[in-house]
């Protein structure tokens, strides 16, 4: 008689969770980032080099580069997210440029700069409520590059 049993056990359980939390996850932060990248791309790069540079961070030819190739980049990540290839390193990646992108946020915030976000394309004003849902979404983030860790860790002593 075979071992196997019909419903899963409960050391079964845990890994099952930690799948379907792994699955969500990057569902969510690759649409997140197809998302964000869309609205950048859908208009002209001008527009969000003027975000860019309103943080007052970096110099006129970065400042270009950031704005002709983050949000290609942000595509790229969204669409490696969606297919889940990599995904430890991508989503360290991820999690990497959303704690960048909230600490950029947090000093502008803190020193009052009343700028426009640049997250989602215009027209975001920087304020609590951005702040709120970037920590949330680097949180989820750096959640998501622990579980793909410890999901990897796990599947491989198997």
């Amino acid at each position: 008689m075979a071992d196997a049993a019909p419903f899963p056990t409960a050391q079964h359980r845990p890994a099952a969770a930690l799948r379907t939390l792994i699955l969500l996850g990057r569902l969510a932060l690759g649409a997140m980032f197809l998302y964000a990248a869309y609205t950048k791309l859908r208009q002209p790069w001008m527009l969000f080099a003027m975000s860019v540079n309103s943080y007052h961070l970096l110099p006129e030819w970065a400042v270009a580069a950031v704005a002709r190739t983050l949000p290609w980049a942000e595509a790229v990540l969204g669409a490696l997210l969606l297919a889940g290839y990599g995904l430890r390193y991508v989503a360290a990646v991820a999690s990497a440029i959303l704690l960048l992108f909230f600490a950029v946020m947090l000093r502008s915030y803190f020193l009052g700069q009343g700028i426009d976000c640049g997250c989602f394309g215009l027209g975001e004003k920087l304020g609590m409520r951005t702040l709120v849902r970037d920590a949330l979404l680097a949180a989820a983030s750096v959640m998501l590059t622990v579980a793909a860790f410890v999901g990897h860790r796990s599947a491989s002593r198997n």
